[in-house]
């Protein structure tokens, strides 16, 4: 660990708060929001990660060879030693922690304005739930914060469909505990939960633009999809009854789609087909367009999860030596350039490894209804020609399962399905379209 030379400066006095998933403890996060007669201004707090983990110590090498914080049903190999990422550097309430305090200015229609980044100790002042907080602000809480973190939330997803990007809200398919064992559920994301990841994607956006000003630093980049695929998807629209036509952008389409609708959701996992190739990528003098998120329309950096992803400590170090001024050290620098292929390799593990929990719920939940018939919704279809088969992919609709079937479906179909094969050893799953 670094010898904890702890910032000087003092914002004890900002009632920041946090909004996490239910029994978190590695709080990456904090806020407190203003509306002002100009706008809005954003207090978002950072764990200061650095102030912990010495840049080329001992620490921070078995960091980048780990990469990031993984997840599994039953416990998570963390990126930080505990102590750090759920102790002493987690933004706990009550507690006096470091971070990187950015203050974020916005005009009234949640335009981004001012930034401005310091090394400062907080004290936050109240964990929240999603679940709780949510419900709270649906039965007419008077909660400011929770107000204001709803208002901004809706003007920054507002100001993403203007700039063209898009927002994909597919359920999420996530295993939790019963208090017995695990279960599977699907689960569309809460309004708050898309609110808070907007004040997370404008400080990425802010600390993207720190970056690009100063030609140093890493990106979040994803390429435009290609005219072909776009025309394809625009066509496949068309077929499945819910055209996307020429008078409103891809971000307004998408946002206007009902996925309780079976269609309507295939046309959702065709539209997060389209962008492909999410990668980092250094700057170094390319242009912008070169360096854009493309989902989000804007270039964007990975910043506000240091105690769970590498590359977030050197963006939030890197920013904050270019608003004070000073040089980036060879040894940052050195980093940087290392972190492309470090988060790569670690990214392809992480979701390796979520695969194949999702996959082993899924057939230990279902081998015991092997021969059983199942409604369920083709997603991806398969083919029968000339004798030979080809493997299509179905969501069922009483289960949050999604699995490969083998016959010809047509997308967007509801077909009755029977479940021929289920292995939680192999973690596979096959049906037979029955109807």
């Amino acid at each position: 660990m670094a010898n904890l030379e702890l910032p000087s400066a003092d914002a004890t006095y900002i009632p920041f708060f946090t909004i996490d998933p239910e029994g978190a403890t590695d709080l990456d996060q904090a806020m407190y929001l203003e509306k002002t007669a100009e706008g809005y201004i954003v207090n978002y707090a950072i764990a200061d990660v650095p102030a912990f983990v010495e840049l080329n110590g001992a620490l921070d090498q078995v960091a980048r060879e780990r990469g990031q914080t993984f997840y599994l049903p039953h416990r998570k190999i963390t990126l930080h030693p505990p102590v750090i990422s759920e102790d002493q550097g987690s933004l706990l309430p009550n507690q006096i922690r470091p971070a990187f305090h950015w203050k974020i200015s916005l005009d009234q229609a949640g335009s981004l304005g001012t930034v401005e980044l310091k090394r400062v100790m907080i004290k936050s002042r109240a964990q929240l739930d999603y679940a709780s907080a949510q419900q709270e602000l649906d039965k007419g809480s008077e909660n400011e914060q929770l107000k204001l973190l709803a208002e901004i939330g809706a003007l920054r997803i507002e100001q993403e469909r203007l700039r063209g990007g898009a927002s994909l809200n597919l359920p999420d398919q996530e295993i939790e505990e019963d208090g017995n064992g695990y279960r599977l559920v699907s689960r569309v994301p809460l309004a708050l939960e898309e609110h808070n990841a907007q004040i997370s994607l404008l400080t990425g956006i802010a600390a993207a633009r720190f970056m690009l000003n100063a030609g140093v630093g890493i990106l979040r980049t994803m390429p435009q999809p290609e005219e072909k695929r776009l025309q394809e998807f625009r066509a496949q629209t068309q077929l499945l009854g819910h055209p996307w036509n020429d008078e409103i952008s891809y971000g307004e389409y998408l946002h206007g789609l009902d996925v309780s609708d079976p269609k309507q959701l295939v046309i959702m996992h065709r539209a997060a087909s389209l962008f492909r190739g999410a990668d980092y990528r250094l700057i170094d003098g390319q242009p912008e367009d070169e360096l854009i998120q493309a989902a989000l329309a804007a270039p964007y950096s990975h910043t506000t999860a240091p105690l769970r992803r590498l590359v977030d400590r050197f963006v939030l170090l890197t920013c904050h030596l270019i608003t004070t001024g000073e040089s980036i050290p060879d040894e940052l620098k050195d980093a940087l350039e290392q972190l492309p292929s470090l988060m790569r390799e670690s990214s392809t593990a992480a979701n390796r490894v979520s695969r194949a929990a999702l996959d082993l719920m899924e057939a230990f939940v279902l081998q015991s209804r092997v021969g059983e018939q199942f409604q369920a919704i083709i997603l991806q279809g398969g083919s029968n020609k000339d004798g030979k088969e080809s493997s299509g992919l179905l969501q069922l609709i009483d289960l949050p399962v999604t699995g490969s079937f083998t016959g010809a479906g047509d997308p967007g179909s509801i077909a009755t399905v029977k479940l021929v094969h289920a292995d939680p050893q192999q973690r596979q799953i096959n049906f037979d379209i029955v109807a």
